[in-house]
């Protein structure tokens, strides 16, 4: 199956963009959330974020900050939040890294939902040792 995503880097898909370099393509989504939705892509495929050039997520992530004052002051946004979907349970819909850039404004609709727990500070320290585990 082709890469929706690879499709619009290489100009074989149209889409409407806002900044390209030669690491990264940041052009509107065609479903947006909020006006001015934007999504930020790394040039070269990565499927996932433990698969991306760190350069190229470094490159994503320099612009998606450039794009929110942007979208403050072009697009009258009060607010912005920056969502990276990785894997299918985490929402994850184009199976090629991107960053939204989510211009906010009051009542837009927008939202997060969770349920948020206060586990205790011991297995908070449990959670720590194995992410620490894992980063050797």
């Amino acid at each position: 199956m082709a890469c929706v995503f690879c499709s619009i880097v290489t100009g074989a898909s149209p889409c409407s963009p806002v900044h390209e370099d030669d690491r990264v393509l940041a052009f509107m989504d065609i479903n947006p959330a909020t006006p001015g939705h934007l999504l930020v892509v790394p040039k070269r495929h990565a499927t996932y974020l433990a698969d991306l050039d760190p350069a190229d997520g470094a490159g994503m992530f320099g612009t998606a900050q450039r794009l929110a004052a942007a979208v403050r002051n072009g697009m009258d946004a009060v607010g912005v939040n920056l969502f990276l979907a990785d894997g299918e349970v985490a929402g994850q819909e184009v199976f090629h890294v991107h960053l939204h850039v989510l211009p906010r404004r009051p009542g837009d609709g927008f939202g997060v939902r969770a349920r948020f727990e206060h586990p205790e500070r011991a297995v908070l320290e449990q959670h720590a040792a194995l992410v620490r585990a894992a980063l050797n």
